[in-house]
């Protein structure tokens, strides 16, 4: 509330899919996701605008069929490093 401190910017990359989860590391412990839906994730956060939550198309669909009155505005195509 306090503009003198600044302010976060965030963006976010939301993808669903199939993942494999493991415990990584002894001395340090780290629960780590792997996968292509990790790395879609990634790249939809790469791609996203600042304070956005960028979607694929493949989450888009779910999340219209599970919550229908969520606002979901489509940025049109774009091309994703990696991705057909």
């Amino acid at each position: 509330d306090n503009p003198e401190r600044g302010c976060v910017n965030i963006r976010v990359g939301f993808h669903s899919g199939p993942v494999v989860a493991n415990v990584v590391g002894r001395r340090n412990p780290r629960y780590c996701l792997f996968g292509d839906t990790v790395n879609t994730s990634s790249r939809m956060e790469s791609n996203s605008k600042k304070n956005r939550i960028h979607c694929s198309e493949r989450s888009a669909k779910l999340l219209r069929k599970q919550c229908p009155e969520m606002r979901i505005r489509s940025r049109g195509w774009i091309q994703v490093k990696g991705k057909g």
